[in-house]
């Protein structure tokens, strides 16, 4: 082997040393990039659907009030289920027809399901509401200081001392963002989505589009302000007009528990104590025949139970425009139709 050769094949060794160690490299960084597309697969999968429950499961059940379902309808069935399958067990088949204790089972499966939600509904509910009120005051401070020559981030900076109730946080959040360099347009998009209603969504909206454009923002947010101003005064003015009609479902079925209570103990007992008296005197069975009170009892709790629930969604309708809203009214007449039949009649 010459000298030529001895150096060419030290070169070859050489190439083939850094192409292995580049092999090995690059192997090494394809590892470390699956490593982390895989980490972030599971954060994604952490952020939306089962998994986001299962990480975040009160935030999850809370930040909309449907989704106490995904708990409250299934623990209902299992309550009815399991008290339905016991009682049977224990009193046999003939208890359906002689005993209240299904219906009572059915009634508390129905309030677990419904109280909840209906709780957190009247809670969201009354959050927009005192939002929505708050919000034309604070448009209207913002287009007063533009108006005086003040930028909108300056403006912003000088309301969030002020007291807005329950939009305070979210303006100090708001003053907070384009403190730290985010854009107007930008930080009040985000000042939107964190109040989460449909007026705040239109009027920020709004606004943004006309500070983009370079137009009168202070007219804008006085326009935005009159808006919101004029959609809350009509919202509360149809709540003050529907409210007798609310009060109407309610007496309605106060009056429908009374008249079924003078029922019971008046024209029934009376019926009962007169067919057993008949029946003693040897009188005809097709003249008087027997009363069955326990029977008649349980056919009217039936129909006060559901004449409440369907009455408090009726009220919820009529009075706040959804259906949803009367769940509240249906859970209190349901209540207080199975403590006058369980205990009172």
């Amino acid at each position: 082997m010459g000298v030529r050769d001895l150096i060419n094949n030290l070169f070859n060794r050489g190439g083939f040393r850094q192409q292995e160690l580049a092999g090995k490299d690059l192997t090494k960084s394809e590892a470390e990039v699956h490593e982390i597309t895989k980490k972030l697969e599971i954060e994604r999968r952490n952020r939306e659907g089962i998994g986001r429950f299962f990480k975040h499961p009160v935030k999850v059940l809370t930040e909309q009030p449907v989704n106490i379902l995904i708990i409250s309808i299934p623990f209902a069935f299992i309550l009815f289920f399991v008290g339905f399958l016991t009682t049977i067990q224990i009193y046999g088949v003939q208890v359906l027809f002689t005993s209240t204790i299904i219906d009572d089972y059915t009634v508390f499966a129905i309030l677990i399901a419904i109280i909840p939600l209906a709780i957190l509904d009247f809670k969201e509910e009354r959050r927009v509401r005192l939002l929505e009120e708050a919000l034309p005051n604070f448009f209207r401070d913002l287009a007063g200081m533009n108006d005086s020559g003040m930028t909108l981030p300056n403006a912003v900076h000088l309301v969030a001392n002020s007291e807005y109730g329950t939009l305070s946080p979210h303006i100090r959040k708001l003053d907070n963002e384009m403190s730290w360099g985010v854009g107007f347009v930008e930080a009040l998009h985000h000042f939107g989505s964190s109040l989460g209603t449909k007026l705040a969504d239109r009027s920020v909206d709004l606004i943004a589009k006309a500070s983009r454009a370079g137009g009168d923002v202070s007219e804008v947010l006085r326009a935005a302000a009159n808006d919101t101003f004029e959609v809350v005064n009509l919202a509360q003015e149809r709540r003050n007009n529907m409210m007798i009609y609310v009060i109407i479902v309610l007496v309605s079925f106060a009056v429908f528990l009374f008249v079924i209570a003078i029922l019971v103990s008046t024209f029934l007992a009376t019926m009962a104590t007169a067919g057993a008296a008949a029946q003693s005197a040897g009188a005809s069975t097709q003249f008087m025949g027997r009363i069955d009170i326990p029977s008649y009892k349980r056919l009217f709790s039936h129909a006060a139970m559901i004449q409440g629930f369907c009455s408090g969604l009726m009220a919820g309708q009529m009075g706040e425009g959804r259906v949803i809203a009367g769940l509240k009214y249906s859970a209190a007449m349901l209540i207080i139709a199975w403590v006058t039949f369980r205990f009172f009649i």
